[in-house]
């Protein structure tokens, strides 16, 4: 055999992949390390000498989460949709009588917010919840209710807070406090716990309003008192500026003698009559209720299935740490 034909023949030998448990000279093979199953066993070893510990606590954590759960009382949501009215995707004099009131010489000025902005703006704010609540006397429901009684479809109130049969707050506060809530307790919770007004995404101008309430009568019940205030709210607001506006007007009108001035000014006292008179003659002002708010049969929250699952597993990491630590506080003490 020639010197080529050996050299062929190693090239060939060397190209062949080494097969099973075969490797290359020099090649370093690690023993194979057993501490990782050891180390597996003994958590397993671990787990089943405490088991009766990760059984029990377990079970006083679930049973625990039963009892919570239902202690917790029913949450009930009633919600509305609206859509804004022609009067409220209005700009205030329009371009019409801004034209006209330049004229005159009178500067309106430019609307900077649209009156469905500010519709929903002033359904949550801070005054117009108070007076919400003082108009229709719904503190107690708001700050003492405990639970709703499904049978008898009366509210329980916290008598602890509240006493619903002299009509006075008995909760205990500071010296300095008054035992009624401030406005600044009623209203934060009315905002953060049971108000919820939200423009649609899906749907360009239709907004949602939800009210949550632990009676499903209440929760619809203040859904309709909540469109009907803020439609008569705006309603006087706007009212209010019209005639303003029609005061400075004849008072501009008399005293000018231009027959072409006045003409302007009988233009522009005649729109602001006009805005009166619709604004009287329409209910539903800002909003039109498109989709009624209904008394809620089933409740929204709190979710008791969930609130038992997270309970019990839980309960059952703490039991791990504990069997863990506890076998690591006999070791230490063994060494």
């Amino acid at each position: 055999m020639t010197q080529d034909n050996q050299s062929s023949n190693n090239n060939q030998q060397s190209s062949v992949p080494y097969g099973p448990g075969q490797y290359p000279p020099n090649y370093y093979v690690p023993p194979h390390s057993q501490e990782d199953e050891i180390d597996l066993r003994e958590l397993f070893g671990i787990i089943w000498e405490g088991k009766w510990w990760i059984i029990a606590i377990t079970f006083v954590f679930a049973v625990a989460s039963v009892f919570y759960s239902l202690s917790l009382p029913n949450i009930y949501k009633a919600e509305a949709t609206l859509a804004p009215t022609e009067e409220a995707q209005g700009q205030g004099f329009g371009e019409e009588l801004g034209g006209l009131a330049s004229l005159a010489g009178i500067s309106m000025g430019k609307q900077q917010v649209d009156k469905v902005t500010m519709a929903m703006e002033i359904l949550q704010s801070r005054q117009f919840i108070k007076n919400f609540v003082e108009k229709h006397d719904v503190l107690p429901k708001v700050m003492a209710v405990r639970k709703w009684d499904q049978q008898s479809g009366e509210l329980i109130y916290n008598e602890e807070v509240y006493n619903p049969k002299t009509n006075e707050w008995v909760r205990e506060v500071a010296p300095s406090k008054d035992p009624a809530p401030s406005s600044w307790e009623y209203v934060r919770i009315f905002q953060n716990n049971m108000l919820s007004v939200e423009k649609d995404n899906s749907a360009t101008g239709l907004i949602n309003l939800a009210v949550y309430h632990r009676s499903p009568d209440v929760a619809k019940e203040w859904v309709d008192w909540l469109i009907e205030d803020v439609n008569n709210h705006m309603r006087s607001r706007d009212i209010n500026e019209a005639k303003r506006s029609m005061a400075y007007l004849e008072k501009e009108l008399a005293a000018t003698n231009l027959n072409s001035m006045q003409q302007v000014f009988y233009k522009l006292i005649e729109q602001q009559t006009q805005t009166i008179m619709l604004a009287n003659a329409r209910p539903e002002y800002i909003f039109q209720v498109l989709d009624p708010a209904v008394v809620p049969e089933q409740k929204d929250a709190p979710s008791r299935a969930l609130i038992c699952i997270i309970g019990t597993f839980l309960g059952a990491l703490l039991s791990l740490l504990i069997v863990f630590i506890r076998r690591l506080a006999i070791t230490n003490k063994k060494s």
